[in-house]
């Protein structure tokens, strides 16, 4: 009898450490609802990684990644809950079960696993034999299982409070539990596993009548299932059933059957642990080619990071030289260029000191003749002719001014020293203050002139630039109309310009020099006529104001019939 106890508890205790690795389908559901209920938190990179690796089962990679993701300080807590389940899942599936412990005890109720957690905590305190504790985890466990969908194996939970019990020797609540998770739908192998169970605990108590059909039970349940431990287990414990019963022939068959069955589960360990070997040196020969393979891989990636270190050099080489072949050739360009300007300005320097020269001392000796016969005239007392000629001279003088004048402010603006500020400007008062100084020529000239622009009209514009523009476009419509002539000031609006037009009845200009004067160039003439003073420089000075108000010059003439020149400058918003 003591024997056959003896060998009871071998087969229990087996029980009770393999009893949950059959969960295939309840395991199923409960990754899945882990899966459902942390897709909501995948935005965070190491808790997305440590799931991952938790539904696949791979509890080293899940163990590290949880970790990262609560070594974060602003990590919420229910990811924290999630990352103490996986750590303390994964420690228990590694057989760390204090670490798993720990995990799990970090964890809330609030968490919608804690019945889980719960279950887990009871199966730890049972490796540890504290089967009080145990008790207490898969109680509070089956309480918390009426408030969630997927729940923990109750069968599971009533077999190991059954055997808990029977650790305890309190044997009426261990039948008890053990008789309940019967009457859950458990598969084949349990089934045979609580039989051989609730056969120990009546055969503990000396309830001989009560334990042998259970034990016949396991023993006929074994042999539908591929299991080598059941099937030698249930035979042995036949055999020393019947050894008790005195039944030699029955006690001797179960004897031989488990004989048997323990030749094969040895053959078939043998042959688990010959292929594990084999396994084992196939790996082995194929990490050793892996070995062999990385060494020349690494050979020929050195190999071609050289070529590809060398080709790189070679290129920046190249793209220097090129880039300074480049540099080289624009600096050339860009020298060649200014040496072009340059000696176009200094061609223009000297042709336009020549003609104002030519101007100047033509001038200067009119003026000088000129002295001399008002000198007679005064002797002789002929003041009439000698006024006259006072006047000549000084319209000679205002001429002469007005060149040095626009020699000045070409100077100052080729040299950028003029100040300029844009701004708005009252048109008609600007007209009227450079007409004013025109008002004793207009009337020797015997000329009509009217400012029709209206007193409304703003520009925007630099004020002493306007002042140049239109004292250089009136001194030119005076100079080059005839005596009883006439001339016209006014303005024409559009959507954002004012064009200003300055319009006479003097000679007009042909095509000709109307395209010449609009070309970007720079244009100096000699004079045409020879009793006025013109060397182009007041019409160059002008088109380089108004570029510089942003604005533009256009030209309508006809020779003999006067000249329309027509400046737009953009109006105040």
């Amino acid at each position: 009898m003591l024997y056959l106890k003896y060998v009871s508890v071998v087969f229990f205790l087996m029980t009770y450490v393999s009893i949950f690795s059959q969960k295939e389908k309840k395991e199923i559901s409960f990754f899945y609802r882990i899966k459902d209920n942390t897709e909501k938190y995948i935005s965070e990179p190491n808790f997305k990684k440590a799931r991952q690796y938790f539904l696949l089962k791979n509890w080293d990679s899940t163990l590290i990644y949880s970790l990262k993701q609560l070594s974060k300080s602003d990590s919420r807590f229910n990811i924290n809950e999630y990352c103490y389940f996986f750590r303390g899942y994964s420690f228990q599936k590694k057989k760390i079960l204090k670490e798993s412990k720990r995990e799990y005890l970090k964890i809330t109720k609030n968490f919608i696993f804690y019945n889980y957690v719960l279950a887990y905590l009871g199966e730890i305190a049972m490796e540890e034999r504290s089967f009080e504790r145990s008790i207490d985890f898969f109680t509070k466990s089956i309480v918390f299982n009426k408030n969630y969908v997927v729940e923990v194996n109750k069968d599971n939970i009533y077999h190991n409070l059954g055997i808990n019990y029977l650790h305890l020797k309190n044997y009426i609540k261990s039948e008890f539990y053990l008789l309940k998770s019967m009457q859950v739908e458990i598969d084949t192998l349990k089934l045979i596993r609580l039989y051989g169970n609730i056969a120990n605990l009546y055969y503990e108590q000396y309830k001989d009548d009560l334990a042998i059909p259970y034990f016949k039970k396991a023993y006929e349940f074994s042999k539908t299932v591929d299991n080598f431990t059941l099937k030698s287990n249930t035979a042995k414990n036949m055999a020393v059933v019947e050894e008790n019963r005195k039944d030699v022939t029955a006690a001797l068959k179960y004897r031989k059957e488990y004989e048997q069955w323990k030749d094969s589960l040895n053959n078939h360990n043998k042959i688990w642990e010959l292929a594990q070997l084999e396994k084992k040196l196939a790996v082995e020969k194929k990490q050793s080619e892996v070995n062999v393979l990385k060494a020349e891989n690494k050979a020929k990636i050195a190999q071609r990071n050289g070529f590809l270190y060398t080709a790189i050099t070679l290129l920046v080489l190249l793209s220097i030289i090129t880039v300074y072949y480049r540099q080289n050739i624009k600096s050339k360009k860009t020298i060649l260029h200014q040496k072009e300007e340059l000696d176009v300005l200094n061609a223009t320097k000297d042709k336009l000191f020549s003609i104002v020269s030519h101007d100047l001392r033509s001038s200067v000796n009119t003026l000088k003749l000129s002295n001399k016969k008002v000198i007679k005239n005064l002797e002789k007392e002929n003041v009439k002719e000698a006024h006259q000629l006072v006047q000549q001279n000084s319209n000679l003088v205002s001429s002469a001014y007005n060149l040095l004048d626009n020699l000045l402010n070409w100077a100052l603006l080729q040299t950028k020293q003029s100040y300029f500020e844009i701004k708005e400007i009252h048109l008609f008062f600007a007209i009227e203050h450079v007409a004013y100084n025109y008002i004793p020529l207009v009337k020797e000239k015997q000329l009509r002139f009217k400012n029709s622009v209206s007193k409304t009209i703003k520009v925007l514009a630099d004020q002493e630039s306007l002042k140049i523009i239109l004292r250089n476009l009136l001194d030119n419509a005076i100079k080059f109309s005839e005596a009883n002539g006439e001339i016209k000031v006014y303005a024409e609006n559009s959507e954002r310009l004012v064009s200003i037009i300055i319009e006479d009845t003097g000679l007009g200009i042909d095509e000709e020099t109307q395209k010449k004067i609009l070309e970007e160039k720079i244009l100096l003439n000699k004079r045409k006529h020879k009793d006025i003073i013109g060397s182009g420089l007041g019409l160059q000075l002008c088109k380089s104001m108004i570029r510089k108000n942003n604005g533009t010059l256009s030209i309508v003439s006809e020779l003999g019939k006067g000249t329309k020149m027509i400046v737009s400058l953009s109006k105040p918003l």
